[in-house]
C-alpha cells in the first residue's frame, strides 16, 4: 500500500482525515496510483486529473521523494521509497502568486 498525502480540498471532498492508503498494483506507476485513488475514492474522479485526457490537472503537482514528479512520464515506475510505504505520494494544490 502506497501513502497518499492529499491537499486540504481534496481530503475534504472525499471526506478523510489525513492520509490515504491505495494499493497502486504492479508494477507502481503514477498512473496506476491515481488510478487506485479515484477507485477507492470516486469523487476525486477529475479533480486531479482530466477526464479524457487523463493528464494532471494544471494548479495539481505530484511529489515522489521530495522531488517535482509532475511532468516525469506516468508510467514511469515509482521509487522503492514509494512504493514501501517509506515516503509518501504527495499531490500538492499549486499556489500562485510571488
Amino acid at each position: 500500500m502506497i501513502t497518499v498525502q492529499l491537499p486540504f480540498h481534496l481530503r475534504t471532498l472525499a471526506k478523510v482525515d489525513g492520509d490515504v492508503q491505495v494499493d497502486a498494483g504492479s508494477p507502481a506507476t503514477v498512473a496506476s496510483l491515481l488510478d487506485g485513488l479515484e477507485a477507492a475514492y470516486p469523487v476525486l474522479r477529475g479533480t486531479i486529473r482530466d477526464h479524457v485526457t487523463r493528464k494532471r490537472r494544471p494548479w495539481i503537482r505530484f511529489f515522489v521523494c521530495r522531488e517535482d514528479w509532475s511532468f516525469e512520464p506516468h508510467n514511469k515506475p515509482l521509487p522503492d521509497a514509494i512504493v514501501s510505504g517509506e515516503e509518501p505520494f504527495m499531490v500538492v494544490g499549486a499556489i500562485a502568486g510571488g
